[in-house]
């Protein structure tokens, strides 16, 4: 009889963070919106972008990639010398549209 208290308790806690019937899923990450978008044609993929870009970025350490549906914007993030780097690329054609830090 001693295991029935805290296995009632293990499953009351189950229930607790199960999501209500109906409920909604959680907001897509930006890596599943990144990719819905890359197949359906609207951005190109990340693997080219990062091809474009980590070239030109002399030494600095790739952090990793953001990406922004509403704009179809990627933000890839990089570390020089203790300096976060912010290079801002659109999504639909590969150009760098801005870049900040440094």
């Amino acid at each position: 009889m001693p295991m029935t208290k805290p296995l009632a308790a293990l499953l009351a806690g189950t229930v607790l963070f199960m999501p209500a019937a109906g409920q909604a899923d959680p907001p897509r990450r930006d890596q599943d919106a990144a990719f819905a978008a890359m197949r359906t044609g609207q951005v190109r993929p990340l693997r080219e972008i990062e091809g474009r870009v980590l070239p030109r970025m002399g030494g600095a350490t790739y952090l990793g990639p953001e990406f922004d549906p509403g704009s179809a914007t990627y933000r890839l993030k990089f570390m020089r010398n203790g300096s976060v780097i912010w290079v801002d690329v659109d999504g639909r054609t590969g150009a760098i549209i801005g870049r900040s830090g440094d």
